[in-house]
């Protein structure tokens, strides 16, 4: 599955930071060299794996921010038990 993210640096040794859900990772950028920053990604196993226009990414952002809303809710229930 990836994740979507924003890229907020390019590097010159072929790695990205991106925010994934306000936080910042380092992904590779070999599958995808042409990224620059300000462009929405998917990213999986710690590389970016496609770009995606603005409206793509945003349903897919909605989309996993609906799922991990879910899975905290039911980690919270669970330690309540």
């Amino acid at each position: 599955m990836g994740i979507p993210a924003s890229v907020k640096e390019v590097r010159e040794d072929g790695t990205a930071v991106v925010d994934v859900f306000g936080n910042d990772a380092v992904v590779d950028t070999t599958l995808v060299p042409d990224v620059k920053p300000g462009d929405k990604v998917i990213v999986h196993a710690g590389a970016i794996i496609a770009k995606m226009d603005e409206e793509q990414w945003r349903q897919t952002y909605e989309i996993w921010k609906q799922v991990l809303e879910t899975l905290d809710k039911e980690f919270e229930a669970a330690l309540e038990q």
